[in-house]
């Protein structure tokens, strides 16, 4: 029998029932896996912000080329959360779509969001802390250090809605990834899916998960580095001064709202307008 080795991907609809079932799953995933898989997955987006802070370093490319070539680079993140299996608070937004389906609690996605938010903040916070500890910060004569703390300041400066409308193009363009790596068949397919949407929401500004990871590591970096730098020979490379945690938490509040709003919105399928209005007020109601 002939054997062949390029296949379409899977339509719509398809990539629509297998986001249901895998909803399904991840609901039923027990407490201690699903956390596990959540540092992970924390850890695997804190690598992809650092790559993404190396790559943008001193380039002289020029702002849109930058970005774009920054969008790459943190496509890794999410290429090892997918391909990997680990467990993203914002990739499990759409959890909401099993849930509007019928297939699921609100008190089982509530604890699936609840437990990847906390190890999401949790493998963020050691991946930054063993950034710290290799000294990352001082690459480019501490170029790396202080493009942290520009990136660092640059979030925490915006005002509650331009905070929340970059969730909602973050969540827009993560969970469009998610759904179009869902329809590839092979680890290629997936990687390739990955790529454009995440490389557009970099480059568009779009704010990750609330929690310190992804494009808010920097601001972990900044903090971790001034507050372990007494107890090492080392000065801090970048000061977390102008950095209030009142000021960052102001910001990550709207980004946690306006992650999930949008998930309702990626199915192809037709959804009707009460089940779509179910799904985008739950999610408000349960990230608020």
């Amino acid at each position: 029998m002939e054997q062949h080795f390029l296949a379409d991907a899977y339509p719509p609809a398809e990539i629509a029932r297998k986001v249901e079932s895998l909803g399904v799953a991840k609901a039923k995933m027990g407490s201690l896996t699903l956390f596990v898989l959540a540092v992970l997955a924390g850890a695997f987006v804190s690598i992809g912000a650092i790559f993404f802070t190396v790559v943008m370093t001193g380039s002289t490319l020029g702002f849109g080329v930058t970005r774009l070539l920054g969008g790459v680079s943190f496509s890794l993140g999410l290429i090892l959360v997918v391909v990997a299996g680990a467990e993203l608070f914002t990739g499990n937004n759409l959890l909401a779509m099993a849930w509007a389906s019928g297939l699921i609690t609100t008190r089982s996605v509530a604890r699936n969001w609840a437990i990847a938010y906390a190890g999401n903040v949790i493998g963020c916070l050691a991946t930054v802390a063993f950034v710290f500890w290799a000294n990352i910060a001082a690459l480019a004569g501490g170029g790396v250090g202080e493009t942290a703390l520009q990136i660092a300041l640059s979030k925490s400066a915006l005002t509650l809605g331009e905070a929340f409308a970059r969730g909602v193009l973050c969540n827009a363009l993560v969970c469009l990834a998610i759904w179009l790596a869902m329809g590839g068949r092979s680890v290629i397919d997936k990687i390739w899916a990955i790529i454009f949407p995440i490389t557009a929401f970099v480059a568009l500004g779009g704010w990750n998960t609330p929690s310190p990871t992804g494009s808010s590591c920097p601001t972990a970096f900044c903090w971790i580095n001034s507050a372990l730098s007494p107890f090492t020979a080392s000065s801090p490379i970048c000061s977390p001064s102008p950095l209030a945690i009142s000021s960052v938490a102001r910001c990550w509040l709207p980004v946690s709202i306006g992650l999930p709003i949008y998930v309702a919105s990626v199915s192809p399928e037709p959804l009707n307008t009460q089940k779509y209005a179910k799904t985008t007020l739950f999610c408000i109601f349960c990230t608020g």
